[in-house]
């Protein structure tokens, strides 16, 4: 039988390059094999001061972007809709412990950098065991950033289940062999992200091939002029020959370039043409918003009917039904 396979993407920026290659582009693939089921994490995005009206735009545009870059044969949807996301979070916060969620790496390094610290920065991990526990999900796509979380969801649903009855299924980590780690074209020891980064060094799925060409024409090398992949002493060179390998499809061992302009070149040229019919698709999706609230609409409906079903066993094993 086909594995159920979930995960979801947090709103709180623009989707980059380095999302696409290192988790998007690994999702579509995942398609092959699985039965995918992927949401706009927006209720994640509650974890930190926001803005409302950026918030509802930012979660539109993830929506139809991962549309766009080929997760139309996925169940994709925005996870605010489906209520029984949050009623199963209090569930799953009911069968953790306060220290395990204190001992979360995250929410200790994010806590560190805010003056006000939302309860919900602590309790996340909850929601989020609850939304692949939701999905009876077996395989979950993690980086090395979420796989405590992925633990600590497996330990939740083993606990409930050996506490009130088999309940949930237990899911397990997927480590995708093709999935690219791309760093900043500015800063090559830190990571391509939607919130952190600089924007000189972050190229966005939604970047116009000029800007695209621009940054990694104006990306940090290192001394020396041997063009290899050596991410210890050449982070730079490395980081632009695994954004060309990713882009082509081609082994980073395959690679030869005379110097880092000609390296750079053909990686901006990679990376344009990988991102053109992205942009092409996302245009299209954008211009029929009434086409495109139906097809979120009835994804969404699809994992509250799933969704119900798992709540309900759930909530008469706990004992409230």
């Amino acid at each position: 039988m086909t594995k159920r396979a979930f995960s979801a993407f947090k709103p709180t920026g623009h989707l980059t390059l380095g999302n696409y290659l290192g988790a998007i582009l690994p999702a579509v693939r995942l398609q092959e094999e699985a039965d995918c089921v992927y949401a706009v994490a927006d209720l994640h995005a509650l974890t930190i001061r926001h803005d409302p009206a950026e918030l509802r735009a930012r979660t539109r545009e993830a929506a139809t972007l991962l549309l766009a870059c080929g997760l139309d044969r996925s169940g994709v949807y925005v996870q605010s809709r489906v209520p029984a996301h949050t009623e199963l979070a209090y569930l799953m916060e009911s069968t953790a412990h306060e220290g395990e969620m204190r001992r979360m790496i995250q929410f200790k390094e994010k806590s560190a950098a805010q003056a006000e610290v939302r309860l919900s920065l602590l309790t996340y991990p909850a929601l989020m065991a609850a939304d692949i526990l939701l999905h009876r999900a077996e395989l979950v796509p993690v980086g090395e950033d979420q796989r405590q979380h992925l633990e600590l969801t497996r330990d939740l649903a083993t606990r409930f289940n050996h506490r009130y009855g088999e309940t949930f299924t237990v899911p397990e980590a997927v480590h995708p062999p093709l999935a690219a780690r791309v760093m900043d074209l500015s800063d090559p020891a830190s990571k391509m992200g939607k919130s952190e980064g600089s924007a000189a060094g972050t190229v966005y799925l939604l970047d116009e091939p000029a800007a695209v060409r621009r940054k990694i024409m104006r990306a940090v090398t290192d001394s020396g002029t041997e063009v290899r992949h050596d991410p210890e002493h050449k982070p730079g060179v490395s980081n632009l020959l695994t954004i060309l390998a990713a882009c082509t499809g081609r082994p980073v061992g395959s690679l030869s370039h005379p110097s880092y302009g000609a390296l750079k070149k053909d990686t901006a040229e990679a990376v344009a043409e990988t991102l053109a019919p992205i942009r092409r698709r996302f245009a299209e999706l954008s211009a029929d918003p009434a086409e495109l609230d139906r097809v979120l609409a009835a994804h969404a409906a699809q994992a509250a009917g799933r969704g119900a079903e798992v709540l309900d066993a759930a909530r008469r094993a706990i004992g409230l039904a």
